[in-house]
């Protein structure tokens, strides 16, 4: 048998990885598709729609990003007095007093990494949407980045519910969220969704200028 070509894909050489169990199974030229022998999936050589729903679900967490962060985000009542702050009221708060691992902690997790993974994916998105052919290998370890730090930026919620719990005497303190949890919510799951969505084998893919973009 003949070396193979290095540039040669699996795809090219039809054969199709299991999005389920991982499976690299060949697909006959005459069927373009089929089911995987392990656990019965449907095969395809790339996610279907997968940029269609990257694209949605990152120009969502942009669009909710901003009342994430301009509305209140937890509301505190004391003897009858209620008092709402947001995420960057917070970080001041800790700063102010001296808390300034806790301000960078809170910092980091609820507003640079969401900005960081929603800036990231936009510009892979638009590195394959123009075929930019630069930067590949950078470009698809910054993904994996983004894979793993996504489920972090869930600590305002994860704080905020711990302390409603833990800090309600009925009529003298009690602690809730406010208006932007729940946009602070869908900006850290559109964007983990986003990354689950998205198959970075189609930034390799656009790499190649006599490769077709669009998945199959």
């Amino acid at each position: 048998m003949s070396a193979l070509n290095a540039t040669m894909t699996a795809r090219d050489a039809r054969l199709a990885l299991c999005h389920d169990c991982r499976k690299l199974v060949p697909i006959p030229p005459e069927t373009g598709a089929g089911f995987c022998p392990r656990c019965g999936s449907s095969l395809h050589f790339r996610k279907p729609e997968s940029l269609n729903r990257t694209w949605a679900l990152v120009l969502t967490a942009l669009v909710l990003s901003f009342p994430a962060n301009i509305l209140p985000i937890m509301k505190v009542s004391f003897l009858g007095n209620s008092s709402s702050s947001t995420i960057m009221d917070g970080i001041i708060y800790f700063f102010q007093e001296g808390s300034y691992g806790i301000g960078l902690v809170i910092l980091t997790a609820s507003i640079l990494v969401p900005c960081f993974k929603i800036i990231c994916m936009l510009l892979i998105l638009l590195s394959i949407h123009f075929r930019w052919q630069s930067w590949l290998h950078h470009k698809a370890i910054l993904f994996r980045i983004i894979e793993f730090i996504g489920r972090w930026s869930m600590l305002d919620i994860f704080v905020i519910s711990l302390l409603q719990v833990l800090v309600n005497f009925t009529n003298i303190t009690t602690i809730s969220a406010d208006s932007a949890a729940p946009y602070f919510a869908g900006v850290v799951l559109s964007t983990m969704f986003a990354a689950i969505t998205f198959d970075p084998r189609l930034l390799w893919d656009a790499g190649i200028s006599t490769r077709p973009q669009q998945s199959r």
